[in-house]
């Protein structure tokens, strides 16, 4: 029994001991007094090292890359958004005019069937023959001659009559069916439109939870990576001779070129599209929107030129696609450069190498150099 006792005590000795040597444990000694209750019972765990300045900025970078993306694809649903909403506009426009055709043709359709009912009472009333051909039976020779006549013009009014309204009918019937082919694309467009709203506030809505998880700090640092970025691409652009050999250098701060104008003299429609769109500065993007108080890229260019007096296609790809093309290095004031291989981007070049554009969602219309983006071409809405 006494070394059945030992053997218990000895194990529950070297196990005592076994914890207190255990790594990362750590217990008061009986003898010592107790520590205060806001003292730490464990050791601190030890803060990672700050990460090198050139490796935060690598990953700032990625993540300003990033918002760009997921704001680009909101730009370019957006596109898609206003497509689908103008084709839907014209679509409800010409349901209207053929609603009110089909309306009129069903007038003119009854109006003829009252004019046949009235031709066969007539002859039903004269023993089955026009009143022409009841002369037609009389002795008398010249009454006889005209009354051929009258049955001859009878005979072909009732042919041009039922003529007509066979032709009535048919058109009636190419209306409603036309009616009915406009409201299925009207539809198939309502869908379009509802698929890239959903797109685009899902985008934005990713990219703006980015944004929110960053400190004040790294936000306005990717601001300046954004800046910088701009700034060597307008640089690289207007070095590369894009302007021609009398552009200016790019302004370090802006990107925009500075030094002599390029390109020919604004026309008089060009200088007050260029006016209509500096004066928008400072208002925010919105997308779908066309003014007054905010707009999207091709809202902005569509809304300049209008106020010029000429009325151009309501998104950038849709002008990229109609308006003619002219080359880089012709640029004049009031020429729209159309950004990006989907074209979802333009802005209106105002010269010295500057646009005016509304950039994306949670920017203001801005001036940025022309070169700060992908070039896809040059569009001139205007002669």
């Amino acid at each position: 029994m006494n070394r059945r006792r030992c053997a218990t005590a000895a194990i529950t000795l070297v196990c005592a001991l076994t914890v207190l040597a255990s790594p990362g444990t750590a217990f008061a000694s009986p003898l010592a007094p107790v520590a205060p209750a806001e003292a730490p019972l464990l050791p601190r765990t030890p803060t990672a090292p700050e990460p090198p300045d050139g490796a935060a900025e690598k990953s700032l970078d990625e993540v300003r890359l990033r918002i760009e993306d997921l704001y680009h694809q909101a730009v370019s649903a957006t596109d898609a958004y206003n497509l689908a909403e103008e084709r839907a506009e014209r679509q409800s426009s010409e349901i209207v005019k053929l609603a009110q055709e089909i309306a009129d043709g069903q007038e003119r359709i009854e109006d003829l069937k009252d004019l046949a009912g009235a031709t066969a009472r007539a002859q039903y009333q004269g023993g089955g023959l026009p009143p022409g051909a009841q002369l037609a039976l009389t002795d008398d020779p010249r009454l006889f001659l005209d009354g051929i006549d009258r049955v001859q013009q009878g005979m072909k009014a009732t042919k041009d009559l039922l003529d007509e309204l066979e032709q009535s009918q048919s058109e009636l019937e190419s209306y409603t069916s036309d009616a009915s082919a406009q409201w299925r694309k009207l539809e198939a467009s309502r869908v379009k439109q509802a698929k890239a709203k959903k797109e685009i506030k899902a985008k934005i809505a990713a990219a703006e939870r980015i944004e929110n998880r960053l400190e004040k700090e790294e936000r306005d640092r990717i601001r300046e990576l954004e800046r910088k970025a701009a700034a060597e691409a307008q640089a690289e652009w207007l070095k590369s001779g894009a302007l021609g050999d009398t552009a200016g250098k790019a302004d370090a701060e802006t990107g925009a070129g500075t030094g002599a104008e390029t390109g020919g003299e604004a026309t008089s429609r060009g200088a007050e599209a260029v006016e209509f769109a500096t004066a928008q500065l400072g208002k925010p993007y919105q997308w779908g929107a066309e003014g007054p108080g905010s707009y999207d890229c091709s809202g902005l260019t569509s809304q300049a030129w209008a106020a010029a007096g000429r009325t151009i296609p309501r998104t950038s790809q849709e002008q990229w696609r109609q308006l003619p093309r002219v080359p880089v290095d012709d640029l004049r004031p009031g020429d729209l450069i159309v950004y990006h291989a989907d074209a979802s981007h333009v802005g209106m070049y105002i010269g010295d190498g500057t646009i005016v554009h509304a950039p994306r969602p949670g920017r203001n219309v801005t001036t940025a150099g022309a070169g700060s983006m992908k070039i896809l071409g040059v569009v001139r809405p205007g002669g």
